[in-house]
């Protein structure tokens, strides 16, 4: 059954509305798992970063344009962006080109997003390939959160307050990343592992 005048007024303003407020979460998501503040974020797209804090809220409903230069900046499709989530599949694929990147300041060190964009908040892993000489240098994150490293080819070095450990392929580091840590790929050969944050971790004694 069809709607018409103001009804169909109302649906159209609903569906908008509820497809902003998904836009808006997935903006401030993304842009969390960047570590990207909403100045950077707006220096990297061209969006003003009023324009950018309102779209997060959901207090205004973007242009296309707008939309398309935030995706370009956060490095995923502009359909992505766009995707409504309460009708998602139980099984969701994203492909390669789909899968943000990220890099050490030193380029030798990738980090693929392979995380769940929900949990971004509180949980974040990455699929990590470091080059011989790769240096991963990392800020602390909040008050508790947990870092796992679990090398799957080749060894990781781990640096934390001063202590330092190393991981070969079968092995897991677990270690505070409440406070500035170091990954480091000390060997000849390149490296592959998986890295999970845990950012709302219990305090460790």
């Amino acid at each position: 059954m069809g709607v018409e005048g103001k009804d169909k007024a109302r649906v159209m303003d609903s569906g908008a509305q509820a497809l902003s407020g998904q836009l808006g979460k997935t903006i401030q998501r993304l842009r969390k798992a960047y570590h990207l503040s909403l100045s950077e974020l707006a220096e990297q797209s061209g969006v003003a970063k009023s324009i950018i804090s309102q779209i997060e809220r959901n207090e205004t409903n973007p242009t296309l344009a707008t939309i398309w230069r935030l995706s370009q900046a956060l490095d995923v499709s502009i359909e992505r962006v766009l995707s409504v989530s309460e009708d998602e599949p139980f099984i969701d694929k994203t492909s390669r080109g789909d899968t943000p990147m990220l890099l050490s300041d030193d380029g030798k060190v990738r980090l693929a997003i392979i995380g769940w964009i929900k949990t971004v908040e509180w949980l974040q892993w990455y699929d990590v390939h470091a080059d011989p000489g790769g240096i991963l240098e990392s800020d602390s994150h909040q008050r508790g959160a947990i870092e796992c490293l679990s090398v799957i080819e080749g060894e990781l070095e781990v640096e934390v307050g001063g202590v330092t450990q190393i991981a070969k392929a079968g092995e897991t580091l677990r270690y505070r990343c409440d406070r500035p840590h170091i990954v480091r790929n000390t060997s000849s050969s390149t490296a592959h592992a998986t890295m999970v944050c845990i950012l709302k971790a219990a305090v460790m004694e």
